[in-house]
């Protein structure tokens, strides 16, 4: 079973293109026969059993036509950037497939609030404020550049972390060329790291299924 809840019923499943093949070949010995259609821009599976799977093309993929072009367009190695933000910490990389080929993970120091009220309460308030505006700043230096060289060349972006975090490292006018290519996946990720960004890449590629069982 495995997957994690879906808002609206069933459960998300991620599966590595590579595996994909292998999955519904699974999903077909659990649920029996299935029907493959092409929905807005996912693709769709109607098992004789009454099981529904969705699956949803990896960031950078061609809109499905059917479920052979999408399974074989999933497993297509394509080039993707990645930002990843949090209060304290960005990482940008840029991957090859599965492989993390150039990446820039930098840490800067936001200081945490403060239970203190009254002036002091504001003082440190107007500091972190300060503080992460610097970030932001160091954060899109950062981005810049590992993405910006590679913006001809890449499929997609995918972002992860913190979203306010992420909308501020962004937010430099510099980095609207990768700002467009931002895709609509968002990664739960902690504190970037690098063992976090290397992470990432597979969460970033992976094909998503919403399964709903009978």
């Amino acid at each position: 079973m495995g997957g994690r809840p879906a808002a609206g019923g069933g459960r998300w499943v991620e599966v590595d293109p590579d595996r994909l093949r292998r999955w519904l070949d699974g999903f077909g010995e659990r649920h029996g026969a299935y029907e493959a259609t092409v929905d807005a821009g996912s693709v769709r599976l109607d098992a004789s059993d009454g099981a529904v799977a969705v699956l949803q093309p990896p960031p950078g993929a061609a809109e499905p036509t059917d479920l052979a072009a999408f399974v074989a367009d999933a497993a297509r190695p394509r080039r993707l950037g990645l930002v990843l933000a949090r209060q304290a910490s960005v990482a940008a990389g840029v991957a090859d497939g599965g492989r993390l080929v150039a990446s820039k993970v930098d840490s800067s120091y936001v200081q945490s609030r403060t239970a203190a009220g009254g002036w002091s309460q504001h003082r440190f308030a107007r500091r972190r404020e300060n503080q992460a505006k610097a970030a932001a700043g160091v954060g899109s230096d950062v981005v810049a550049r590992v993405l910006l060289p590679e913006v001809g060349r890449l499929a997609g972006v995918v972002a992860g972390g913190h979203r306010k975090a992420v909308d501020a490292v962004l937010a430099d006018p510099r980095l609207a060329p990768v700002t467009a290519l931002l895709c609509d996946r968002f990664l739960d990720v902690p504190e970037p790291r690098l063992a976090v960004l290397e992470r990432a890449v597979t969460a970033a590629r992976a094909v998503r299924i919403r399964v709903l069982d009978p």
